[in-house]
């Protein structure tokens, strides 16, 4: 494949038509009248010798490679989009961007929340967006990281990127304040014996892990996508669920729980930025991961705990 032969604006065509499945609209999407959409749509088709789009009755539908091109032409696009919009140099105070941050509720919670205060007050035409980790960041992470600005992991589940480290934390078990069989503190058994609430994402669990290692295999009555739900899950019943004592501090005046040392000593969690190689040297995302790099050392050096709404 000789890329100098090819016509990148036909990626802007080929995502469009995809979407749109219709020519005419895919045409006023982008800007081009439908002739000239219809020929960007033959040239697709003899590039790939493939209708890409089949009419079934009155519409459109995918062809199979159609349907593969589809959610790969979304990260092409993605990927081309960042890179053009490349920076030398960045004033935070007169720029107009959007970071797109990948993040559990966990991270934005604690951090973010400081984190988009400060990108506020110094560049106010910066626009954080975060969205939430999807189940496929293990096994495409390449991709994940190219077709956004950063993602908010803690180390132990992924690798082989670079990072900037944001803060620790440490884990601890949530109760009920009127636990029948908990009084100030947990055994090994009782986590054995008593039911949980978990977060369902199973990547984003190094402590769950640490407990297989000490035998300990936990009995889930609920999972749920969602940090913060779990003192609600926890409140008024037998269960346990183990949370970051930050996210259990700053959540702790909506729900009627406690939390409850480890017996065992759990592994801390060190909460990074990861960015995919290509972010490196652009301006704009250098002032980013210094911007969150010095939250991250305000919070270690005050014990910042993110205010409550």
């Amino acid at each position: 494949m000789n890329l100098a032969r090819l016509d990148l604006n036909l990626v802007v065509a080929l995502r469009a038509l995809l979407e749109e499945r219709n020519v005419t609209r895919a045409g006023q999407r982008v800007g081009l009248s439908q002739p000239a959409m219809s020929a960007a749509l033959a040239r697709l088709r003899r590039h790939f010798d493939d209708d890409l789009l089949a009419r079934v009755g009155g519409h459109y539908e995918l062809t199979a490679l159609g349907q593969v091109l589809l959610d790969r032409t979304s990260t092409a696009y993605d990927v081309l989009e960042r890179l053009f919009a490349s920076q030398a140099a960045f004033d935070p105070a007169k720029e107009s961007r959007e970071f797109k941050l990948i993040a559990s509720d966990y991270a934005v919670s604690v951090f973010g929340t400081e984190l988009a205060r400060v990108v506020h007050e110094e560049a106010p035409g910066v626009r954080l967006r975060f969205a939430q980790t999807p189940t496929t960041v293990v096994d495409d992470t390449a991709t994940l990281l190219s077709t956004t600005d950063g993602l908010f992991m803690p180390h132990g589940v992924i690798s082989d990127f670079p990072a900037t480290d944001l803060f620790s934390d440490r884990w601890v078990f949530l109760v009920s304040h009127d636990h029948p069989s908990v009084d100030g503190h947990l055994t090994r058994h009782d986590l054995a014996r008593l039911p949980w609430v978990t977060y369902q994402r199973t990547y984003d669990a190094p402590a769950v892990r640490q407990l297989g290692m000490l035998g300990i295999e936990p009995r889930v009555e609920v999972s749920v996508d969602s940090f913060q739900l779990l003192p609600l899950l926890v409140a008024g019943t037998r269960r346990i669920a183990l949370i970051q004592a930050r996210l259990a501090r700053l959540l702790a005046p909506l729900a009627a729980v406690r939390a409850v040392e480890p017996p065992y000593e759990a592994v801390p969690l060190r909460e990074a930025l990861w960015w995919h190689p290509v972010h490196t040297h652009d301006a704009g995302h250098v002032w980013l991961r210094e911007t969150a790099a010095r939250v991250g050392r305000r919070m270690a050096e005050t014990g910042y705990i993110a205010p409550s709404s």
